[in-house]
Formats: C-alpha cells, sequence, structure tokens
C-alpha cells in the first residue's frame, strides 16, 4: 500500500483524494500543514489519518511513502527538490514547474536519486485522449487542429474588484496560460509531438498576468491552433481535421463526446465510458510508477510542453 500525503488544502486536493480512494493500492497519508487547527479539519474532511507540520515532518512520517504536492505554482520546485532529496516519490500538480529548465533540473536529480517523479497532469492518463487517439488514423492526413479551453473562473470577480488573487498573481506564477492552457498544449503534445515552432498573443488583466490568449504551432504537414481562457467562457469544441475526416472533441482537457464526420457520409457519435473524478488515472499512473512502470516519456511530455509555455510567456501581455 502507497501512502500519499498531501501537500496544499485546496479543492484540487480534495479531489485527489478521492480519486486516492477510489484506486487500488494507494492510500491517503497525512496532510502538511504549519497550522494545526487548518490542517486537522481538512484531514478530518478528506478522511486523512493525521497532519504533519509543515513539508519536512511530512516526508519524515513514518505513515508517509510518497506526496502529491499542489501548492502555489511559485514553490513547486523547491518542495519537489526537498522532497526528491528526501527519496520519496511525487507527485506534483500542473504546471510541474514554473519554467522548462527547472523541470529539466528536477528529472535529472530525481533520476539519479532512483526517485519518482511525476506530472499530475490529467489529461495524459483520461479514457477520452485514448479514444481520440484511437480515431486518429481514421482521419487521413491531418492538417488542422484546435484545441482550447476557456473556462471563466469565478475568482476573476476579485481581480475586478480590485483584488488579488493566488491564481491571478504572478508571483505565485499565477496564469491562465499556466492554469488552463496547459491542458490543451499537453494534448498537442502527447497526440502529435513537439512543434516545429510556436509563436502567440496573451492578453493581460489587472493583475498583471495573462487572463487569455491565443497560439499557433506549426508541424510539418498541418498548423494547429490552441486557445485558453479563465476570464471568458465558450461553447465551441475542440477539433481535429484530416483530407478523409474531422474529429470534434466536447472538451480537450477530458473528452467525453467525439463526433466524427467522414467526407461524403453520415457523422458518428462515440461517447467515452470514463469515471466521474478525472484525477483517477494520474493517481493510477503514479501508483504504477511507483511500483516500477518507465514514466520518461512522460516526464519529456511536460518538458516538451513547458518549453512551448516558456516560448509564449517571452511575448508582452497586451
Amino acid at each position: 500500500m502507497i501512502r500519499i500525503g498531501i501537500v496544499g488544502t485546496s479543492s484540487i486536493s480534495e479531489r485527489l483524494a478521492d480519486a486516492v480512494r477510489a484506486v487500488d493500492g494507494v492510500a491517503l497519508g497525512r496532510v502538511a500543514s504549519r497550522d494545526e487547527d487548518r490542517g486537522r479539519e481538512f484531514a478530518d474532511r478528506i478522511g486523512a489519518p493525521g497532519v504533519a507540520h509543515g513539508l519536512r515532518a511530512l516526508l519524515a512520517a513514518d505513515d508517509v511513502d510518497a506526496v502529491y504536492i499542489a501548492s502555489p505554482n511559485a514553490v513547486h520546485a523547491e518542495q519537489v527538490r526537498t522532497a526528491v532529496d528526501a527519496g520519496v516519490p511525487v507527485l506534483v500538480e500542473k504546471p510541474a514547474t514554473v519554467t522548462a529548465g527547472e523541470w529539466a533540473g528536477l528529472v535529472a536529480r530525481a533520476r539519479e536519486r532512483g526517485v519518482v517523479l511525476l506530472e499530475a497532469m490529467r489529461t495524459a492518463y483520461d479514457p477520452g485522449i485514448r479514444a481520440v487517439e484511437d480515431v486518429l488514423p481514421g482521419l487521413g492526413r491531418i492538417r488542422r487542429v484546435s484545441f482550447r479551453y476557456e473556462k471563466r473562473s469565478a475568482r476573476y470577480d476579485h481581480v475586478l474588484a480590485g483584488e488579488q488573487t493566488n491564481i491571478f498573481d504572478p508571483a505565485l506564477g499565477g496564469s491562465a496560460l499556466r492554469d488552463l492552457g496547459v491542458y490543451p498544449l499537453h494534448a498537442l503534445v502527447l497526440l502529435f509531438g513537439e512543434p516545429r515552432e510556436v509563436s502567440g498573443a496573451r492578453v493581460g488583466i489587472a493583475s498583471h498576468t495573462d487572463g487569455l490568449g491565443s497560439a499557433i504551432a506549426e508541424y510539418d504537414d498541418f498548423v494547429a491552433d490552441v486557445a485558453w481562457s479563465k476570464i471568458t467562457d465558450t461553447t465551441l469544441p475542440s477539433e481535429i481535421q484530416g483530407e478523409e475526416a474531422s474529429l470534434s472533441i466536447d472538451a480537450i482537457d477530458a473528452p467525453r463526446r467525439l463526433i466524427l464526420s467522414p467526407r461524403g457520409s453520415a457523422p458518428e457519435v462515440i461517447e467515452v465510458e470514463a469515471p466521474e473524478n478525472p484525477m483517477i488515472g494520474e493517481v493510477e499512473r503514479f501508483r504504477d510508477a511507483v511500483r516500477g512502470a518507465d514514466i520518461a516519456a512522460d516526464q519529456d511530455r511536460t518538458a516538451h510542453t513547458l518549453r512551448i509555455v516558456d516560448l509564449l510567456l517571452q511575448r508582452p501581455l497586451r
């Protein structure tokens, strides 16, 4: 049994805890918190057995075998390094780090020490993405890919009111690109590899980070456009266009309804069966990694995605 300690007490950690309970071979360990009362309340809410006073105490606890890190983006790298140096396997919430360079250094460090390090990119382990992969050969030569993740955050209202909030705070690594844009970008890399060239634009908001943006990724035979937003909503699906058919995807982060439209034939609807909690797949992959599965390709996909994010962040906000 792999007992997973938790760093971070946000709603994403609650969903991770639910996923842990649904996966064989893993269980909840302690919750790290410097505030005993707050940590105890959260541990009780998710069914964790106890609280550790801070990260180092969590790593040293005899009832913790691995850790899940869901703290603000800006502190991921430091906390991952601490866990790796302690020899404790790490599942770190996306984006794994705020730069590709940080990730490369941590992966090298983890490999030298024989420690598992995996990004919690749920899309990569979702049954919907596997369904998309299965359909791709029937599309013919791919010519255009359009992926998007645009969902207005309730916390944008705080920004509009002149307040700062973690997910929109650049000092904490907050950014719509890092928070939502990584989903379609990671899916693009998973399905088609790293693009040859990338360009894009980001729209700034009052908190001095991006609220939305778009990117163009160039491949040898096709072009991909990627859109993300935390300040607007969309009703548009994602799509892959081939010379023989097109594929409409309801949600690129967790595809559940695909529409295959062959040239000259009636569309076919493909319903994807998946667990209610989309984080189950990443927990299963982490468990398998701790048991010895090779995750080099997983780490490389994270590296490719972060390199694209770095390129897009070099562009000034509009």
